[in-house]
């Protein structure tokens, strides 16, 4: 995933060594020379991430980043504040002003890297429910704003997986003044305990013996109860490189032993404020669309609210340089069903199918149904080769499994796929919508249950 960075310090080498890093990974670089400078860069909303240095004349990085919080229009963007500073307590101050993360200087390559696509998938996430939030109508900035302050970072409940005993104590000692730690010693048993346990934090150990930790985390990713569950890692020096692999899977931040008490409460505190930000945004997107843009028998968004998106999102796209995707679905002899089953089968049907479409789709895309038994999926910042992975797992989702029904047997359903990119200047709602429509019924006529992609 591409991102706009604005990379803030004063010290021109670092600049330029920093920007050489990042535009070699294919980032979208802006500099900026002191704090004032980022402010302005940073007021129109079009950086995507921070990486802010802390000792600069004039106005420190510390106060720089308290006054991107607290405005309205930035405090959403994600700062990674980078320092010579090596002290506990540097890192803890930078934490409080507002800051996601934290690198010492000389930065490490796999570290800067690592902590920048983090911040960047959360900041996609973020920006995606904003965006929906401005669709409906219903959501205003002040209204994030408002739960970012509400989401406080206290009484948080944690499980901490960990099968050295001593290790374990240590750090739920560390934790316990102000939050609930449930210690698990028996790794394999992790995802049945954070699924029925209502945590809003994993700590995982990498020094788990035999087990494998990224096991642990990939298992708790794939549950759906536990799929925005933030996760932390406790790693050695040695780990790196399966830290990074862990970031890859979805582990929000990791801690390098020996831990520092102050760190780690920091960094919890990091991970429970976005998390209980991120349920409030979700509950205010759902209890404030009005039933005038959900369709009600799959729960899914209607075609008037996807007309309106899809023009909001390509707007976007445009302006960014981004890639977007549109996957138009339809179920294969879907009037068949209705004919011999009747309408109350039919109609159980498409409210599983529309929970299996919800499963295998991304937490940034949006599902619609499109009317009757075809519908279609908004896919932001998506290329080819990622709208192709995301529409064959929904296929083979239906395929792959009957649908249980209050039939004796189980109905067998397929559905075909269209997908469309915006790939030209000119590109309108309606064209890449045409182009998905073409895409689909190419789809249909070579022989259905398969995705066909537009050919312009």
């Amino acid at each position: 995933m591409t991102a706009r960075v604005l990379i803030v310090d004063d010290i021109p080498t670092t600049v330029r060594l920093l920007e050489a890093r990042l535009t070699a990974e294919y980032f979208d670089v802006k500099t900026a020379s002191s704090g004032r400078d980022a402010l302005a860069i940073c007021e129109p909303g079009q950086i995507d991430i921070i990486l802010l240095d802390v000792m600069m004349p004039e106005m420190d990085g510390f106060e720089v980043c308290r006054r991107l919080k607290a405005n309205p229009r930035t405090g959403h963007i994600p700062v990674l504040m980078i320092t010579a500073l090596d002290q506990p307590s540097d890192r803890v101050k930078g934490l409080q002003a507002g800051a996601d993360d934290f690198l010492t200087k000389p930065v490490d390559d796999v570290q800067l890297m690592a902590r920048v696509r983090s911040l960047v998938r959360l900041k996609a996430l973020t920006d995606e429910l904003r965006s929906r939030a401005q669709t409906g109508q219903e959501i205003a900035i002040e209204d994030a704003m408002r739960a970012m302050d509400a989401a406080n970072a206290e009484g948080g409940r944690i499980l901490l997986v960990d099968n050295d005993q001593r290790s374990a104590e240590r750090i739920r000692s560390y934790l316990a003044a102000s939050h609930t730690v449930d210690v698990l010693a028996n790794p394999a048993d992790a995802a049945l305990q954070v699924a029925g346990g209502d945590y809003e934090l994993a700590i995982v150990s990498m020094a788990l013996g035999d087990f494998d930790p990224l096991r642990v985390c990939s298992q708790m990713r794939t549950i759906e109860q536990t799929r925005s569950l933030p996760i932390l890692l406790i790693a050695e020096d040695s780990d790196r490189p399966r830290v990074v692999r862990g970031l890859d899977l979805g582990v929000n931040d990791f801690i390098m032993r020996p831990v520092e008490r102050n760190e780690l409460s920091a960094r919890v505190r990091t991970q429970l404020r976005r998390h209980r930000y991120a349920g409030e945004l979700r509950r205010s997107v759902t209890n404030t669309m009005a039933l005038a843009v959900t369709d009600e028998l799959t729960g899914l968004y209607n075609r008037r609210y996807f007309d309106r998106h899809l023009s909001l999102m390509l707007d976007k796209a445009r302006e960014q340089d981004r890639d977007m995707a549109v996957m138009l679905i339809d179920m294969d002899f879907f009037k068949s069903v209705n004919d011999n089953h009747g309408h109350d089968i039919g109609d159980a049907v498409l409210k599983e199918f529309a929970l299996r479409l919800k499963r295998n789709i991304r937490g940034v895309d949006l599902a619609c149904r499109f009317g009757g038994e075809e519908f279609v999926v908004l896919m932001p910042d998506t290329d080819y080769r990622q709208a192709q992975s995301v529409a064959e797992r929904v296929r083979m989702a239906v395929a792959e499994r009957a649908f249980e029904t209050a039939e004796l047997q189980p109905l067998t359903v397929t559905v075909s796929v269209g997908v469309a990119l915006n790939e030209h200047e000119t590109d309108t709602p309606e064209l890449i919508l045409k182009r998905a429509d073409v895409a689909l019924y190419r789809a249909k006529r070579e022989g259905r249950n398969r995705v066909v992609f537009d050919a312009a």
